[in-house]
């Protein structure tokens, strides 16, 4: 059986998906730890507590798996972002649940978050063939949002929606960064605080939302 004929069967046991996500799981502790290029499969297998042979019957190899943690990762946000997207909530407060949302995935989770922006960064072929489609999607969400604040009458008419989108886009991702990095830049062991992630996150929404809202005699 091929690589991709056989990652399909996981798909239709429990157990096989709980593998799955175990080897996913550890892959993302072995990349943050010795980066990208110098893992090897052994290493991930070890971690996750399977044979070497075993990460081949759900990945084709080692870019599969890192393209494996994003799309799967990311896929689950632009789900949940969705949703909010269409809910009933004024538009302000969908900008805040989105930030929110984004940065609460990775809260926590200082080795995702480090897999997420630093190590997909290592393979400009990554990027551009499976980070740039979800986040065109991701743009249009956002983007969407604050079209629908500006025919609100909420947010200013002379801004771009797909602009500011991406600006909130290089925002989240710079915080979360330096979160996932800070103690280390510092020569520090220890995980970052989420509390300092969380107060980062707030304050940076209040200077997006700012920046966005229509203004008497200005801008509308």
């Amino acid at each position: 059986m091929s690589a991709k004929g056989a990652k399909a069967a996981p798909k239709k046991k429990g157990a096989s998906a709980e593998k799955r996500e175990r080897i996913l799981q550890a892959a993302i502790s072995v990349f943050a730890d010795k980066g990208f290029y110098d893992t090897r499969v052994s290493e991930i297998a070890k971690a996750a507590g399977v044979a070497d042979g075993t990460i081949y019957l759900y990945f084709e190899n080692k870019d599969d798996v890192l393209i494996s943690i994003f799309q799967d990762r990311i896929e689950k946000l632009l789900e949940i972002l969705g949703e909010i997207a269409k809910s009933d909530r004024k538009v302000e407060e969908k900008v805040r649940k989105i930030v929110g949302i984004q940065l609460g995935l990775l809260e926590d989770q200082r080795d995702l978050a480090e897999v997420i922006t630093v190590n997909l960064r290592q393979s400009s072929r990554l990027l551009k063939q499976y980070a740039a489609p979800l986040f065109v999607r991701y743009l249009e969400l956002v983007a969407g949002v604050i079209a629908a604040g500006q025919k609100e009458g909420v947010f200013r008419q002379d801004l771009s929606p797909r602009v500011a989108a991406r600006a909130l886009w290089g925002a989240l991702d710079g915080l979360a960064l330096t979160w996932a990095l800070g103690p280390l830049a510092e020569g520090k062991d220890t995980p970052p605080d989420p509390a300092n992630l969380r107060k980062a996150a707030l304050q940076s929404t209040e200077l997006f939302l700012d920046g966005l809202r229509a203004r008497a005699g200005g801008a509308a």
